[in-house]
């Protein structure tokens, strides 16, 4: 990123000159900004050569005035090395900086093989160079961790079938799509798209053409230079998510698309540093690409049904009847939420530079279901600036008694965006002052996010996995580092300002070691009741970092699990209310969320000092389930089936 040479407000884009790393500027062009002209296509300037500095810190960063309050001292102690886990994210790095390179990579965790406890899945890349005698040179793209109990793990790679899978990969989402009682895997790839189904719990079958979800291209296997000047578009893929939206008890599939990228495009625009070094190309000089919803129509066979669903998002350039119509979003993020509380699942995208999208789940043709698109009417599409952000991960929550909000992780230099939704109605604001995230969150590069209640206390916490996309930031840009610290919030249950950030005597030096962050998540892994962290770096190694938090506040882990019929076995979509000491607790099951990852689906649910909850509550998902209740629950791990309410 250029040196910001002149401070922007919170809630606004920073200037053009200053927007990313990768954004070509020279003196024309600086002279086009001052005189409130756009510069557009794919033309190659260079960046101003001016002094690097560090950014101002700006009077209206204050966060929301409140007395300061005292976040309980929980440390995250790093075990990776104990733990067994070894993963090193390979990006396929070619010196060419293509854009892809920079963006990976995803994680999740899920119950593969039923033993209860929670496995790891890590998703890498491929090498860019092949032909079709020499195959391209790297890890496997996929790593699979065992979880043997006490927070050790073996690599199962090899034994799960997984060992020879080739791809560039991005993001991941779990989901037991055939109802069969196991949870497949979906991957998201630059080219062809992966879907794997488990095979008895042992292993994974690659089932992705008789599936139907693979997308319209796969990477070109050629040489090196033929590569390089490959120019007909490749599939991006980003973040995707398994969701029921048609309410039949079988998952579907959302899968989000970032650009419209090839070699060739992105060597065209020329993104050069000081010195003549090449930068990574921002998104805005691209063409934006479409999300795709496959219908599960049963038999391990999906449909295509984006154009008929209202999924497909396109504009005119300009108003002459001959203008082009290209395709808004540049997607990145995805979350499936039933914003309206209808039953009927609607799902919000983070979009990058562009705005965001949120498809409201509605009545189609004979019986059908469809989306409409309506971030703007209803304040999804934009922070309080009326701007674009450039939105990566994304989560959503109830962050206080009966509040839930979206939250979406943005650029540097930009906060975090808070969308709160308001009381009974279809409709968000920007609450991100209020939650106390305006200033402390602005200056990082933000990608994964999730809420998770670290201290059992019944209130979710916020995570941000922190790190730059250009690996020779510093060089332009002394406030900002390639790799950054995450941070972590603490819900204060105070509403004048809910969000407390963490620091290193509070959450130990270990949590804030910086990396390349990308995709995150969570889980108990050790099977202690409370929550641990899994964080990927791009191009570096993966961390496991255990949650020490004392005993004091108690927790109810639920695994939900649908009949089959009436709902997903899954039971993504799934509605959880929980009573407990008095108090009453709202949460989700939701699939893949954050940026390119998905966390267990087995909820954890802080119950604070109570030793039981008095009352479950389950809306199973699906257009025929009803509700049912489970009472005296007592604090730790309980599996909820459909139809087995005591």
């Amino acid at each position: 990123m250029p040196p910001d040479d002149t401070a922007t407000q919170p809630d606004q884009q920073p200037p053009a000159s200053t927007r990313r790393v990768s954004r070509p500027v020279v003196a024309i062009a600086a002279l086009l900004a001052v005189a409130g002209l756009a510069v557009g296509g794919y033309f190659g300037f260079k960046y101003l050569k001016k002094k690097p500095h560090e950014v101002a810190p700006l009077e209206t960063h204050k966060p929301h005035e409140r007395e300061k309050r005292e976040v309980p001292a929980i440390t995250f102690t790093d075990v990776t090395a104990a733990s067994g886990v070894q993963f090193h994210h390979y990006n396929g790095y070619s010196g060419e900086k293509l854009l892809p390179e920079t963006m990976g990579g995803g994680v999740a965790v899920f119950d593969y093989d039923g033993d209860g406890k929670p496995d790891v899945i890590f998703v890498g890349s491929s090498s860019w160079s092949a032909s079709s005698t020499k195959p391209r040179l790297a890890p496997p793209s996929l790593q699979l961790f065992h979880n043997l109990g006490g927070m050790k793990f073996e690599d199962v790679t090899k034994q799960a079938g997984l060992d020879a899978v080739e791809c560039y990969g991005m993001g991941v989402a779990v989901g037991d799509y055939d109802n069969d009682k196991r949870p497949d895997i979906f991957i998201s790839c630059v080219g062809k798209h992966r879907l794997f189904r488990n095979v008895e719990g042992k292993r994974f079958e690659d089932v992705t053409d008789a599936a139907g979800v693979g997308g319209p291209g796969a990477l070109p296997a050629k040489p090196r230079d033929e590569f390089l000047k490959h120019a007909p578009p490749i599939p991006f893929g980003a973040s995707a998510t398994f969701l029921d939206y048609d309410g039949d008890g079988q998952l579907d599939l959302f899968v989000c698309h970032y650009l419209t990228w090839s070699p060739s495009i992105d060597k065209s625009i020329n993104a050069t540093l000081e010195g003549g070094k090449r930068a990574f190309v921002q998104p805005k000089d691209f063409q934006g690409a479409q999300c795709t919803l496959y219908r599960n129509a049963g038999g391990g066979k999906f449909v295509d049904v984006s154009k008929n669903a209202g999924i497909l998002v396109e504009e005119k350039e300009g108003t002459a009847a001959g203008a082009k119509v290209r395709p808004v979003g540049k997607s990145l993020g995805v979350l499936v939420c039933d914003a309206d509380g209808d039953g009927w699942p609607d799902v919000l995208v983070a979009n990058d530079t562009v705005r965001n999208f949120f498809f409201h789940n509605v009545p189609g043709p004979n019986g059908t279901r469809t989306f409409e698109e309506k971030g703007l009417p209803i304040g999804a599409a934009y922070a309080d600036s009326g701007a674009p952000r450039a939105g990566m991960g994304i989560d959503w929550g109830e962050f206080a008694p009966g509040r839930l909000a979206a939250v979406v992780a943005n650029y540097a230099n930009e906060p975090l965006t808070f969308f709160e939704k308001a009381g009974g109605k279809l409709a968000f604001s920007d609450s991100t002052a209020v939650a106390g995230l305006s200033a402390p969150s602005r200056a990082p590069l933000k990608f994964g996010t999730f809420f998770f209640d670290y201290d059992n206390d019944g209130r979710l916490d916020l995570l941000v996995s922190n790190g730059h996309i250009e690996p020779d930031i510093t060089t332009i840009q002394a406030s900002q580092s390639h790799a950054q610290p995450l941070h972590l919030y603490w819900n204060t249950g105070d509403n004048q300002c809910y969000f407390e950030p963490v620091t290193v005597e509070r959450g130990g030096k270990d949590l804030f070691k910086p990396m390349v962050g990308r995709g995150c998540t969570y889980a108990d892994l050790d099977g202690d009741g409370d929550l641990d962290l899994i964080l990927v770096a791009n191009g570096g190694e993966a961390r496991i970092l255990r949650n020490d938090a004392p005993n004091t506040n108690k927790s109810v882990r639920l695994d939900l699990r649908g009949d089959g019929t009436n709902s997903n076995r899954s039971a993504i979509g799934a509605v959880v209310t929980v009573e407990a000491g008095g108090q009453t607790f709202v949460r989700h099951v939701t699939g893949a969320r954050g940026y390119l990852s998905q966390p267990e689906l087995v909820l954890t649910v802080g119950i604070g000092t109570a030793t039981k909850a008095d009352k479950v509550t389950v809306r199973w998902p699906g257009k025929d389930a009803a509700s049912e209740t489970w009472t005296n629950l007592t604090a730790g791990p309980h599996t909820l089936e459909q139809g087995k309410a005591k």
